[in-house]
């Protein structure tokens, strides 16, 4: 059985601020040994369950937070930038689950712990067929394109919700409960871990009964942004179609593709951010 493995950073117990999980600051290095106690325990329930191959996309920030060395099940590591897949990485229709960990909630949900979407500089909201989705609804368009369901969510009480729409039969283990975007009730780690470990070994046994995420086609991919210009900039790409003033949208019946344009959006309006 072979696991793919989408790796946030915020949704880890313990971790409610930017500096924790930033390369440089003096925080880093604890938050980084949380985040990856958490993906070995994730990895050690799974094999117990009888999963014995992993692939692991450090999907957070500069993608370079996980220590191929320090992971269990000698799991292949995807790491580093730029990715043509971005958090999806990696996936492909040989893999028999997919497992979110350390997820967080989109941005303006209420009570996410550093809730943001892809870019917290440039995007303000995105919908799919006019529900609001943070990056679990987004990266799920990946899974259902390859028929891979999602068998395990890790993270806050929001983003265990957030996933209900398309994933309503994965796992969810919620290690921490949001206060606001910057405070949170935390478990201790030892048990965060124990809880992901029998999570993953739970989604691992009842992965027969789990189904791939679906989507209604044509989707209708709805991004706002923070200004304006960011919205110029996005309609350089071809079939994005403006709806506002900092509003674009993109229709498509083909998900990986529609997938991609939001990559390429966000990569491209990064440029903007900040100046």
């Amino acid at each position: 059985m072979k696991l793919f493995l989408s790796t946030d950073f915020e949704g880890t117990s313990g971790i409610v601020a930017w500096e924790q999980i930033i390369e440089g600051n003096p925080e880093y290095a604890q938050g980084r040994k949380l985040l990856t106690d958490e993906v070995n325990a994730v990895i050690a329930g799974a094999q117990e369950a009888g999963a014995h191959e992993f692939v692991v996309n450090d999907a957070h920030h500069a993608m370079r937070n996980l220590h191929p060395q320090d992971l269990l099940g000698r799991a292949t590591l995807i790491t580093g930038r730029h990715k043509p897949l971005y958090m999806m990485q990696g996936l492909d229709a040989s893999f028999d689950g997919v497992c979110f960990v350390s997820y967080h909630g989109s941005i303006g949900a209420e009570r996410a712990i550093l809730s943001h979407t892809y870019n917290p500089g440039a995007i303000w909201e995105v919908r799919i067929n006019g529900e609001v989705v943070g990056e679990s609804g987004l990266n799920a368009l990946v899974a259902a394109h390859y028929g891979v369901p999602i068998i395990l969510v890790s993270g806050d009480a929001v983003t265990a919700q957030e996933v209900q729409t398309f994933a309503p039969q994965a796992e969810t283990v919620v290690v921490k409960d949001s206060i606001g975007r910057f405070a949170a009730v935390n478990l201790h780690p030892e048990v965060a871990c124990e809880m992901l470990h029998a999570g993953a070994k739970r989604a691992v046994e009842q992965l027969a009964q789990t189904q791939p995420p679906h989507f209604k086609l044509p989707i209708t991919l709805e991004i706002t942004f923070m200004v304006a210009d960011m919205a110029d900039m996005a309609l350089w790409i071809r079939g994005v179609e403006r709806l506002g003033p900092r509003t674009v949208k993109v229709v498509s019946e083909h998900l990986l593709d529609l997938y991609c344009t939001f990559v390429t959006i966000v990569t491209l309006t990064r440029s903007l951010v900040d100046r």
